[in-house]
């Protein structure tokens, strides 16, 4: 078993070509990243389009989750997740509703490989994708990123349920926090999942939101307290 799989990916990295809208959305939502400011990082850039803003987002999250799903696939396997599930309270069956249409009880590994592969049939459909300028989004776009993103969920519900002892060991934790946190973010900014999708890691994301706003009011008020000393002086 490889302890050491930090740069392993599950399925073949998705890339945003070079010199188009999304390349530089993507390079703009990199460098927001870096301010750490994730509610400023999530939102659409002024004078942007809303379904560019989405396309290059689901293509990050589908590359940061199949990058992190990927460090644990030594220990996700049929025996040890017969099904694809977050906890016990939580199990999920899979359906395409093209070639499987009667939802399947499959193994975790089974689901997550036949996700990405099912994500990976849209990222590369220039028709759904479009990764030429001016090239027009299919009228039901919103509803197929709603559809990847309520399913990358459950990858994250998974991990944090049934593999969050191994993902310490491997320490890719805060790695982890940090995807799931921008994630949740992200899926709030645009009403992306319903909330009762959301349940199966409801205190977590309550955690990582009240975490976010403590430190947010801490940082406002040392800058007041600052100003103030600088009035007395």
């Amino acid at each position: 078993m490889n302890l050491f799989k930090k740069n392993a990916t599950f399925k073949p990295k998705k890339r945003i070509p070079e010199g188009t809208k999304q390349y530089q959305l993507k390079k703009y939502a990199e460098a927001t990243l870096g301010s750490g400011n994730l509610q400023l990082a999530v939102g659409l850039p002024e004078g942007e389009d809303l379904n560019e803003w989405l396309a290059v987002n689901t293509v990050d999250f589908y590359n940061q989750i199949n990058m992190l799903y990927g460090t644990i696939t030594d220990y996700c396997t049929n025996e040890s997740c017969p099904v694809m599930s977050a906890g016990r309270k939580y199990e999920y069956h899979w359906a395409d509703g093209v070639t499987v249409k009667k939802p399947l009880r499959v193994t975790a590994p089974d689901y997550i490989d036949r996700l990405m592969t099912w994500i990976q049939g849209f990222l590369d459909n220039d028709e759904v994708f479009p990764s030429r300028m001016g090239d027009p989004f299919p009228k039901n776009f919103a509803n197929i990123v709603k559809n990847i993103f309520k399913r990358l969920f459950r990858v994250y519900a998974h991990m944090y349920h049934d593999h969050f002892s191994q993902i310490v060991t491997l320490g890719e934790e805060a790695h982890l926090n940090t995807s799931f946190k921008h994630f949740i973010y992200f899926v709030n900014e645009f009403k992306l999942v319903d909330k009762k999708e959301l349940a199966p890691l409801k205190e977590l994301i309550g955690t990582l939101l009240n975490k976010e706003g403590g430190e947010k009011k801490k940082q406002s008020n040392e800058k007041k307290k600052k100003r103030k000393k600088k009035k007395k002086k």
